[in-house]
């Protein structure tokens, strides 16, 4: 039995629709998805503690402060500014959180952002 190869135009057309969509679309997207991603691991959904995983949440706000520290050059102050923020209140939020609360400037992300104190 011989099978068909796949029907590439699917891709094409996504390829097609992401070489539409600017890069700070693109940065401030995965920005909100790690943003998104770390409140739910942090146990800040509904669900709250179902969901918590602090060792999961740390690497993941690592990650959206090393994107936004790569990228502040590249987006402009209107989309850099609240995403900083949003950061700050999950870097916040982790040390909460922590039952052994890490020493500043040692969280996560703060390698990138500096200490963040409350």
């Amino acid at each position: 039995m011989s099978e068909t190869p796949p029907e590439n135009t699917d891709f094409d057309a996504m390829t097609r629709d992401i070489a539409e969509v600017p890069a700070v679309e693109v940065i401030v997207t995965v920005a909100v998805n790690l943003m998104s991603a770390a409140a739910v691991k942090l146990g800040l959904s509904e669900e709250g503690e179902q969901y918590k995983d602090l060792d999961e949440a740390r690497k993941l706000i690592t990650a959206l402060a090393g994107l936004l520290d790569a990228s502040t050059t590249e987006v402009s102050s209107f989309h850099a500014a609240p995403l900083r923020d949003g950061l700050k209140s999950l870097q916040l939020a982790f040390r909460e959180a922590s039952l052994v609360p890490d020493d500043p400037g040692q969280g996560p992300g703060e390698k990138y952002t500096g200490p963040v104190y409350g």
